[in-house]
């Protein structure tokens, strides 16, 4: 459907960040090799402004109000759930991909109704919209007025000006015993304790902000960015780049509360994954980006 954008982006909510130059990338032994984290290379970007924080259920739904948007799971009829959200009745009757058997494609699960028919929003209004397509983050951020941010963008935001720090803020995960993000602590994928104080989504605005003034850019929610992916970089220097012209998947980057390290590390501020530009699940949102 067609989206009209507003005429220009507000700067509430938004933090403007002057640009420069930062080292992006990792070559972590921790990293997958196959998520092209690396080689660490020199990065500029221009002067932009970035959301504090994804976009929020509350946020959504005035999209949703004002333009009709559908969104992709919603066109769909199912989404993606993590299957502890399920009981065991439902767990048996979704279907579950071989390779993930923890996430469940369950019918009806939406932005509206994030664990599938019967589940609702209404006490998560200032938690990140969740079963958000890469269309649907693209929709919403022209009606905004605004833009998804580069990949280059996101980490040069995400990082806080702390140089090849491992964390948003710094390298070691819980400095003075405080957890900093919202990410899976116990067993995974059967036991979370809960620890950094959230079991699923928090509010978007949890915890403590990095430097720049961003909250939760690890953890919490995965967030869909402009470029398509690839895991081959160029190591020379590079000015305001973006990803390839062609491919079929977008990136995400930040991790989320289902991220732990016997399995899924990628809460590091370096670390990325992919996925179709229609695919949803109740564990990706995004923020927007615009220009200065």
């Amino acid at each position: 459907m067609t989206i009209t954008a507003r005429p220009k982006a507000s700067g509430r909510g938004m933090v403007t960040l002057a640009g420069g130059t930062f080292w992006m990338g990792n070559e972590d032994a921790l990293a997958n090799p196959g998520d092209g984290e690396g080689p660490v290379r020199e990065v500029t970007v221009s002067p932009f402004r970035i959301d504090e924080h994804a976009v929020t259920n509350a946020r959504f739904a005035v999209f949703v109000k004002e333009t009709g948007y559908v969104t992709d799971a919603e066109r769909f009829g199912w989404s993606y759930v993590f299957a502890g959200f399920l009981g065991p009745q439902r767990v048996r009757a979704t279907q579950a991909p071989a390779a993930t058997p923890w996430w469940r494609g369950v019918e009806g699960a939406t932005w509206r109704a994030p664990e599938g028919p019967g589940t609702g929003i209404g006490d998560r209004a200032r938690h990140p919209v969740v079963h958000v397509s890469w269309a649907d983050a693209h929709a919403y951020a022209q009606w905004a007025g605004k833009r998804l941010p580069t990949e280059a963008e996101w980490e040069y935001a995400a990082r806080g000006g702390l140089d090849r720090a491992r964390y948003p803020w710094g390298d070691e995960l819980t400095p003075r015993g405080r957890w900093r993000c919202n990410i899976w602590q116990g067993d995974f994928p059967t036991v979370n304790t809960g620890e950094d104080g959230h079991v699923g989504t928090a509010p978007v605005d949890a915890y403590r902000p990095n430097a720049h003034g961003l909250h939760n850019v690890v953890g919490n929610v995965w967030e869909w960015v402009a470029d398509r992916f690839t895991a081959t970089h160029c190591a020379a220097p590079a000015v305001d780049p973006r990803g390839p012209e062609e491919g079929d998947n977008r990136v995400m980057r930040g991790g989320s509360y289902m991220c732990h390290d016997s399995y899924c590390n990628r809460y590091r501020v370096a670390a990325r994954t992919s996925n179709t530009p229609d695919s949803s699940s109740g564990n990706c949102g995004f923020r927007c980006a615009a220009d200065v």
